[in-house]
């Protein structure tokens, strides 16, 4: 274990973690349950800040962090399984034989400059590790099942649905597969940008992990999304495509503008996600800015919770008010800001600054989210503009530059009003 230095995020943030496990409202065994979360959280919150600092050190540094980067090729066992998968789609099952037959000419030309003969103990590695191939052009799904094992290293557990296969019997896998898909399209459609990485890296999931545990989130380790089934507060992560969104938008924002995972620099990372979670949901309910409730993970609290999501990106600080939970403690201005050093500079917390700024630009804008709003933040982050410990401004700054060279001087002055609005505003001099 000492060798993983890579980020976890998690869907709940730690401050509602620690909530639950503090207040006096709640039974022993669901503050214990929080706990447990808490710890496991904590026992990874190194993960993310070594991560993105690995990502942002000068190229040179990077060799470490290269190998995870080149994660994405299909390991050839999944790509034997798609193939020969009998309810798997026709096109589906050609495309997973094509490509495992490329990695095996991989394999063997590997075998031969190393002088290896019938010794296949390292093709494991060696297919983890080389880039895909030109015509690699299918992005392949899979979910398994974690059978309740919350042991990290055993992940991702016993296959149950792969790309092209028919429904499982288990909706939580399905919900997994579906929404992953959903996630993807956007970023196909809106984006022209392939999977995760834009070569067509595969999209692993596992579900039931661990026992009622309340928590989903991206593995970096094992390039993967993880999925607990929830218990009495928190539930339901499989079926928020926002939250699936979210997560997924971690690992886009590896491969475009890496923001270190720390203060203002990790509020923005958190932000991000939110972003782009928030308009696949938008998308797929087919609601225009003004419409939408711009609530993240609106379906993962329990009935009787007195709140309407983990987080809202229109009010922040307003999601939930239960003496079980706390109350949301997410400011909507940057007047508010404050330096602390609990979840990594208050990554979580602060995110909700920057989200109430794109809410105000897409309202002003009008239409759907991504259509202006959307594209200038996407084009800021492809910019290589953003730097590794971007500050609000700096990262505003940007997006009102974006907004004038794709849609004008008034698109700029939308973009600037939305930051200042929450107290993102260059000091003058």
């Amino acid at each position: 274990m000492a060798t993983r230095n890579h980020h976890v995020c998690y869907v709940v943030p730690p401050y509602l973690l620690t909530a639950i496990a503090d207040s006096s409202s709640n039974e022993d065994p669901i503050r214990e349950s929080a706990r447990n979360a808490l710890t496991m959280h904590k026992s990874y919150v190194g993960k993310r800040e070594k991560r993105f600092a690995a990502l942002t050190a000068p190229r040179g540094l990077k060799a470490a962090a290269a190998v995870h980067q080149r994660k994405s090729i299909v390991p050839d066992h999944m790509l034997q399984h798609i193939a020969d998968c009998e309810d798997v789609d026709e096109d589906t099952r050609a495309c997973a034989k094509r490509d495992l037959e490329h990695i095996r000419n991989v394999h063997a030309k590997y075998q031969k400059a190393q002088g290896i003969h019938g010794d296949t103990s390292d093709q494991k590695t060696f297919a983890a590790t080389e880039e895909p191939s030109d015509t690699t052009e299918k992005t392949y799904r899979a979910v398994y099942d974690a059978k309740h094992d919350s042991n990290e290293a055993h992940l991702p557990g016993t296959v149950i649905r792969v790309e092209g296969q028919k429904a499982s019997t288990d909706e939580s896998v399905n919900e997994a597969y579906d929404n992953a898909g959903l996630v993807l399209s956007f970023y196909a459609d809106i984006f022209n940008w392939k999977s995760i990485d834009n070569k067509n890296m595969h999209v692993i999931s596992s579900v039931h992990f661990g026992t009622n545990y309340e928590n989903a989130f991206w593995d970096p380790e094992v390039a993967q999304m993880v999925y607990g089934d929830g218990h009495n507060f928190l539930t339901n992560f499989t079926g928020c495509v926002d939250v699936i969104g979210h997560e997924l938008t971690h690992a886009v924002t590896e491969y475009t503008s890496p923001l270190d995972y720390t203060g203002q620099s990790g509020a923005l990372n958190e932000h991000v996600s939110d972003v782009f979670g928030i308009m696949i949901k938008q998308r797929v309910e087919d609601e225009t800015a003004d419409k939408a409730d711009w609530l993240i993970g609106e379906n993962c609290l329990m009935p009787g919770v007195k709140g309407v999501a983990l987080r809202s990106m229109k009010a922040p600080g307003t999601a939930y008010d239960d003496p079980r939970f706390g109350k949301d403690p997410q400011p909507d201005n940057f007047k508010n800001y404050k330096t602390t050093t609990e979840d990594n500079g208050g990554v979580h917390m602060y995110s909700g600054i920057p989200n109430k700024a794109f809410y105000n630009a897409s309202v002003a804008f009008g239409g759907y989210s991504w259509e202006k709003a959307g594209k200038i933040w996407w084009e800021t982050m492809q910019s290589g503009q953003v730097p590794a410990r971007c500050t609000f401004i700096q990262f505003a700054d940007v997006t009102v530059e974006k907004a004038e060279e794709l849609f004008g001087d008034d698109a700029a002055a939308i973009v600037r009003k939305a930051w200042t609005d929450v107290g993102v505003v260059r000091k003058s001099h």
